[in-house]
């Protein structure tokens, strides 16, 4: 018999997830024919090797939710300082 061993596999734990959250993870992993602990960590790993996380650029997600394509129009104050300017050269 052959024994497929994976070398250094991590283990985490995830604290504070909602009750709701993981009895339904539970049913969608029982649907699949999996354990709850399989179905996770299919999820992680395949949410790893996904290019959707890159930097977060607020005003996109802004753009995104809220853009004149949603009929909204977003009226952003100018950015600005009232910080006198120091000159280093001087």
């Amino acid at each position: 018999m052959h024994i497929l061993q994976q070398k250094n596999m991590a283990s985490i734990t995830i604290r504070d997830l909602p009750d709701k959250t993981k009895e339904l993870l539970r049913m969608h992993a029982a649907q699949a024919g999996v354990s709850l602990e399989a179905y996770v960590r299919h999820i992680l790993q395949k949410a790893s090797l996904a290019n959707e996380f890159k930097s977060a650029d607020i005003a996109q997600i802004a753009e995104k939710y809220f853009g004149v394509k949603h009929g909204v129009e977003l009226n952003l104050p100018a950015r600005g300082t009232k910080r006198q300017t120091i000159d280093f050269d001087a």
